[in-house]
């Protein structure tokens, strides 16, 4: 029997777990795929978004007690709201979306979203774009510099439209779900699980080595030459850092840490800035080259290139965090979440762009050749204007490095602090208490230090993994959407999709034969537990 549906207009109190959708005459008895989301996160009209908007349906009991239909649903869609009210009968709303970091809250606008996109798209990666330069030269140079820029915006335009379907209803919240929706889960264990995590993990590390690193280098300028205070070691520098990152990673989700990457998107840009700055206005150096490098061995050469286009290629990361972050956006039916989205995208990549270009072509303009491979333009700065620049100014570097890399860690953790959580909630069917996620986040945290500390050696390696998650960027979006979007054959899109995708695959192969390559030629200096 046809349970009976009925309006409700007032605030209906219900726990996340038992709401659910109208069900509208005429629609038949079968039950559709679940979809999940807390209800508050349910705007599909603002003005009602602090409401609940599903009305509740029940059936009466044996004994006149209410039962609430139930479905099993993964923990990864979010429905779009009215788009699908038509469509659908009943639906069990799953609660573990509104227990994640990710998306516990849905209050982010079009300003989070730039904040987020910055942060996580510029950082330290990028002080050594003069260094690919040096390689491919000034046309060349500036040229694959510009088609990586172009073709990455593409590739993040492609990732806000599939992130929800008009279609289907659902929102992907993280970049595994939509992968795994376009190809199954097998696939994405194998293809894109690997890459995902060491771009969250890997990204992690390498902040804790170069905040600690350059931790170490600020007190060196603050103490001065006549400084009799004992230094720390560099170990000890990498866990002050570690700490100081452990105890900021305690902000409960996404959208809280908005301010933190606000904070690590003007120290980005501050720096980036105050080193081309300082670059420029010191002049070149004397005995500056600009030709590029030519090996005499041809297979040294053409390595040298892929170096070069791979250096390019992971200046431009944050593919892995797109999703995510607009995963905190409400989706109205007006205004879908990839709007502001995109907005805030735009925004953040214009300022990417008058921070990337001027960096690499200031610091090769100023260096050439001479450009310190190893830590680009940061390790330049020292090196050559360490003494005729004023110390405040050194200092002021070295401090928003410090500052960023805080930062980032906080946007690039939480993928990872996200899935341990989801291990905890999908096996209790409850959030995670207060001190669970707090010791989740402090062993994260001191993993990576253990890493840092144990492999320091894992720098050789970045170009050979590194690698492996080019795809992430250049290649899995124009796969997805071709799957999703089902382009019509030998179209525009079709053509530049299949293109694109293809080219950043082959890319992704001959940088990991590179990698392989440069390992096998020059070796790696193996030295556990000994960090320079």
């Amino acid at each position: 029997m046809m349970p009976e549906v009925v309006e409700v207009e007032d605030h209906v109190t219900t726990s996340p777990g038992t709401r659910e959708l109208e069900q509208e005459p005429g629609l038949g008895t079968s039950t559709p795929p679940p979809v999940t989301a807390p209800p508050s996160q349910f705007d599909t009209r603002p003005s009602l978004s602090d409401r609940p908007l599903l009305l509740a349906v029940q059936k009466a009991g044996p004994n006149g007690g209410n039962k609430t239909p139930r479905a099993h649903t993964p923990n990864f869609f979010t429905p779009l709201g009215s788009p699908i009210r038509r469509a659908i009968q009943m639906t069990k709303l799953d609660a573990h979306d509104a227990w994640l970091p990710i998306t516990e809250s849905r209050n982010g606008n079009v300003y989070y979203a730039a904040f987020h996109t910055l942060c996580s798209g510029i950082g330290i990666q990028a002080l050594v774009l003069p260094v690919a330069l040096t390689i491919l030269g000034w046309t060349w140079g500036v040229i694959s510099l510009s088609i990586a820029f172009a073709w990455q915006l593409y590739t993040l335009w492609v990732l806000v439209k599939l992130h929800e379907s008009t279609v289907t209803g659902m929102r992907y919240s993280r970049y595994i779900h939509l992968f795994n929706a376009a190809f199954g889960e097998k696939m994405g264990k194998i293809f894109a699980l690997f890459p995902i995590m060491y771009l969250a993990g890997g990204t992690c590390v390498a902040l804790i080595i170069v905040g600690g690193s350059t931790s170490k280098l600020f007190f060196q300028i603050v103490c001065g030459e006549g400084c009799t205070a004992k230094p720390l070691t560099t170990v000890e520098w990498y866990l002050v850092f570690t700490s100081a990152a452990v105890v900021l990673s305690q902000l409960p989700n996404l959208n809280s840490i908005a301010g933190v990457s606000l904070v690590g998107a003007v120290t980005a840009v501050g720096y980036c800035t105050i080193m081309w700055v300082v670059a420029v206005t010191e002049g070149r150096l004397d005995g500056v080259s600009y030709n590029p490098k030519k090996e005499e061995n041809n297979m040294v050469w053409i390595f040298s290139v892929l170096n070069a286009f791979g250096i390019i290629a992971f200046a431009f990361r944050g593919h892995n965090l797109i999703l995510e972050i607009q995963g905190t956006m409400p989706s109205y039916e007006k205004k879908p979440s990839h709007i502001p989205m995109w907005r805030g995208v735009k925004v953040a990549y214009l300022i990417i762009a008058l921070c990337l270009y001027p960096l690499a072509i200031g610091g090769y303009w100023a260096y050439g050749h001479k450009i310190p491979p190893n830590g680009g333009m940061l390790t330049a700065i020292y090196q050559f204007h360490g003494r005729d620049t004023s110390q405040a100014i050194l200092g002021l570097t070295s401090l928003l490095v410090i500052v960023n890399a805080v930062s980032s860690f906080q946007i690039y953790g939480m993928p990872m602090f996200d899935d341990m959580e989801s291990k905890y909630t999908t096996r209790m069917h409850r959030p995670c208490p207060w001190w669970l996620r707090a010791l989740f986040r402090v062993m994260f945290g001191y993993g990576c230090f253990f890493v840092a500390v144990a492999i320091p050696f894992l720098g050789s390696l970045a170009g050979l993994i590194g690698g492996m998650a080019v795809p992430i960027t250049f290649a899995y979006p124009s796969f997805m959407w071709l799957k999703i979007k089902k382009p019509k054959r030998q179209s525009f899109m079709w053509y530049l999709n299949w293109g694109l995708g293809i080219s950043g695959t082959v890319m992704s192969v001959l940088l990991i034969a590179a990698g392989v390559y440069v390992v096998i030629d020059t070796g790696i200096e193996v030295s556990f537990f000994k960090p320079h």
